[in-house]
């Protein structure tokens, strides 16, 4: 299996133009900070005052990282490379890792932190796996290993910023068991413009993402699809590098990718006891349309629920929901011989042991006792029934409604929802009735957050 990085570099200055998301009063010192627009977008001062993402980990699949970048010192464990079995988090040839970590978790350097890139979660911890480069074989090694292995290592968000050519089953069944301990799965739609998105990003569980620009317009080569969940921003964005020059400037869904696995962060860490359903949950909730988009229906093949909105995800009153939210479940994970291979085999050497059968004889005589057990069990029940002794039927004590048997009540997992509707998040409800301020993405946070 080979697969590519689905970020692209770019060259040149960042356009200016209208945001769509409104812009922080305070300006930034650093040039590449202040070329950081969607920290300004979503109002990153305000969100940081609600969660950095402190103590969470974010694996990042990918390249390796390079975790002595000045923006990520600190910030990036020491993980594995599946390329030598190293370690994950020393400098490759690439820069894609790299720049997907700084949008996750940078914390920027110099006086204050202020110069450099910062990420979405600058206190989440990164764990890196790094895969081979495009063109490099794999060995005994792929997606499956690493998503158990970021798993097993504790992660909570596992960033995919890749585009494996082909899932296998193992890998579906990877992500059925991140799902299966609580792991919340992003990936990105794909950057080749077409109305399919990439297999990974199709796989049930997995929370897929697809890029717009400062403006909320889609991005041309951003892949689309029935099952896209989320937008975020993925034009013209600077992260750090792991070459020369220490930052670049790029386009993808990598970065919309890495920013929604980043919003995750802020909110796994702030609201701890929610399950990975339940934090896409928020972020569906929350996600907002352009104003020339409002009113389509939801979720739209290029938009999905709409584009993330970090602070009204960390601060709106949102019932939790069901444990898988907005996610498409995948089947659960089964292990090797569980009713399969084992008794199989043991079917089979049953069957050619001809010599040790019972004979004859042995089988009528089991055969008459046990018809003699049954005429008993009979004469048994029809007695205690003529006795009245043989219990209220299904709901008293001792009876089938009885310890163990209950009738399920209804609840917060049992309800008909919106999530529970035929076919895939298609119904109608509050995902239609996205929020908006003219002009403002996000609107301005207000002076003490709700429920303060």
């Amino acid at each position: 299996m080979s697969f590519t990085r689905t970020l692209r570099a770019v060259s040149g200055a960042v356009v200016a133009g209208a945001l769509l998301f409104g812009a922080a009063p305070t300006a930034l010192a650093d040039q590449n900070r202040d070329d950081q627009w969607p920290l300004k977008a979503f109002d990153a001062a305000s969100i940081w005052k609600e969660s950095t993402g402190k103590g969470v980990t974010v694996a990042v699949i990918d390249d390796p990282i390079n975790g002595s970048h000045p923006d990520l010192n600190g910030n990036v464990l020491a993980g594995k490379s599946f390329i030598d079995g190293g370690r994950g988090d020393r400098k490759g040839t690439g820069d894609h890792g790299t720049g997907m970590a700084s949008l996750i978790a940078g914390h920027g350097h110099g006086t204050g932190n202020a110069d450099g890139v910062m990420g979405l979660a600058p206190d989440a911890k990164i764990l890196p796996v790094a895969t081979p480069e495009v063109g490099v074989g794999m060995g005994n090694s792929g997606l499956s290993d690493w998503i158990r292995y970021a798993v097993d290592h504790h992660a909570s968000v596992i960033n995919l910023s890749i585009n494996p050519a082909g899932i296998s089953d193992s890998d579906r069944q990877a992500v059925a068991y991140a799902v299966q301990k609580d792991v919340l799965v992003v990936a990105g739609a794909g950057n080749d413009g077409e109305s399919k998105l990439s297999d990974l990003a199709s796989v049930p569980g997995v929370v897929s993402v697809g890029a717009v620009d400062k403006t909320g317009k889609v991005w041309s080569k951003s892949n689309s699809g029935s099952r896209l969940m989320l937008s975020a921003p993925g034009v013209e964005i600077t992260s750090a590098s792991a070459t020369a020059g220490q930052y670049r400037l790029a386009d993808g869904t990598s970065d919309s990718t890495a920013y929604v696995s980043g919003a995750a962060a802020l909110l796994r860490s702030k609201f701890p006891d929610l399950t990975a359903g339940q934090i896409a949950n928020r972020l569906v909730k929350t996600a907002i349309l352009p104003k020339s988009e409002e009113g389509i229906h939801l979720p739209d093949a290029h938009y999905g629920f709409g584009i993330i909105r970090p602070y009204s995800a960390l601060t709106k009153d949102i019932p939790a929901g069901s444990k898988s939210g907005p996610l498409k479940m995948p089947k659960a994970d089964s292990s090797a011989g569980v009713g399969g291979t084992s008794a199989g085999s043991g079917g089979q050497q049953a069957s050619g042991e001809k010599g040790d059968g019972l004979g004859t004889g042995a089988i009528v005589g089991i055969a008459a006792g046990v018809l003699v057990v049954v005429a008993v069990i009979v004469i048994v029940i029809v007695r205690q029934k003529k006795d009245g002794r043989n219990g209220p039927p299904n709901g008293g004590p001792g009876g089938f409604g009885g310890p163990g048997f209950a009738p399920q009540q209804p609840g917060p997992y049992q309800q008909p929802g919106p999530y529970q509707q035929p076919g895939p998040y298609a119904q109608p409800g509050p995902y239609q009735q996205q929020p908006s301020a003219p002009g403002s993405y996000p609107p301005a946070p207000p002076t003490q957050p709700p429920g303060r």
